[in-house]
């Protein structure tokens, strides 16, 4: 742990909320139809994961940090199914944003380019993403 951190954890007010011991993960689905460049989905993959992560709960955050950050990418097949995705996840609880791409380089403007899904228990993620595969 690093002097910034230690000093974080001894002046961040305490997390009152309680989430349940395991591995969190986050699944970053990439919209696989857009036919998007390695570093165009690059740039997307860290848009969805900043995304998700700030809009994540203080307890959420501190479960995931403390159990590695561990995070995953994989192919969605079209619009509506990252949009498909991203409902199933937020009928479990899970937390899901969506990514839209400001059209300045490859792709149309608005085009949804990722959905970024957790943090949250890696068992609660595979009944969402368990059939997609490796990006």
């Amino acid at each position: 742990m690093g002097i910034r951190s230690f000093i974080h954890r001894l002046t961040a007010p305490p997390i009152k909320e309680h989430v349940p011991a395991g591995n969190y993960k986050l699944a970053i689905v990439v919209n696989n139809a857009l036919k998007m460049k390695k570093g165009k989905i690059a740039a997307q993959v860290g848009h969805g994961a900043v995304s998700a992560t700030l809009a994540s709960s203080p307890a959420l955050l501190d479960a995931w940090f403390s159990s590695g950050q561990a995070k995953i990418c994989l192919k969605g097949d079209s619009d509506e199914h990252l949009l498909e995705l991203k409902k199933k996840a937020e009928q479990s609880g899970l937390p899901a944003v969506k990514i839209r791409d400001a059209g300045r380089t490859q792709i149309p403007a608005g085009s949804l380019t990722i959905v970024a899904i957790g943090p949250a228990l890696k068992e609660d993620l595979e009944t969402i993403t368990g059939d997609l595969k490796l990006l």
